[in-house]
């Protein structure tokens, strides 16, 4: 008998919901129904967890083969997890560039300045320059909130949408001429995507 099916046998038999499960172990209702599901396997410290719960041995719960791929299952959750978080923090970093002079204020002033210290620039540009940066930076706090609370399949999204942001800041700043702050946009982009090639070519 694999695990799932250990893992529903022994739930069922103390009639409990999965949510009752859940909270008995202090996971995710979600965390239960994958892996009763069959679609992963619980870290080893949710399997001490379980057998503790159920007074029954780890072995009787896993095989060793499981084992094997419940490590490796969570071997990957963790790099993706550190991955989500630097680039998150990486996305809320970005909010330096509201306060950084890294703006110029157009063609007849060439110093650089902070972006709320533009004024040679049309209004609709500076504000689409503060919506930008302020929806990448919530974006970021958004998914380092997410990573708190284990739900993968937001935090992808999260990232995916902090990549596509990032890529929105750089083409913005670089065709409206602003230099500094493209290549600090670009430099991040660029930081996460190797980070993401980086946590795909160790798993």
């Amino acid at each position: 008998m694999e695990f799932n099916e250990k893992l529903q046998e022994l739930r069922k038999a103390r009639s409990l919901t999965q949510e009752e499960l859940a909270e008995a172990l202090f996971v995710s209702r979600t965390a239960i129904s994958k892996w009763e599901q069959g679609r992963g396997y619980p870290n080893l410290d949710s399997l001490k967890e379980i057998s503790k719960f159920f007074s029954v041995s780890v072995d009787e719960l896993i095989c060793p083969e499981e084992i094997i791929s419940a490590a490796a299952d969570e071997k990957k959750d963790c790099m993706d997890k550190y991955i989500s978080l630097i680039c998150n923090m990486l996305d809320i970093f970005l909010a330096l560039l509201m306060f950084l002079p890294v703006f110029g204020n157009g063609s007849s002033d060439p110093a650089s300045v902070a972006l709320f210290a533009i004024t040679g620039l049309r209004v609709w540009i500076k504000t689409v320059f503060a919506v930008l940066i302020g929806v990448t930076v919530l974006n970021g706090i958004c998914g380092v909130i997410i990573s708190w609370f284990d739900e993968p399949a937001r935090g992808r999204r999260a990232l995916v949408t902090g990549m596509v942001l990032s890529v929105a800041c750089s083409a913005v700043f670089i065709l409206t001429r602003q230099p500094y702050a493209g290549i600090i946009c670009l430099a991040v982009l660029v930081v996460k995507g190797l980070l993401m090639v980086k946590g795909k070519s160790l798993l």
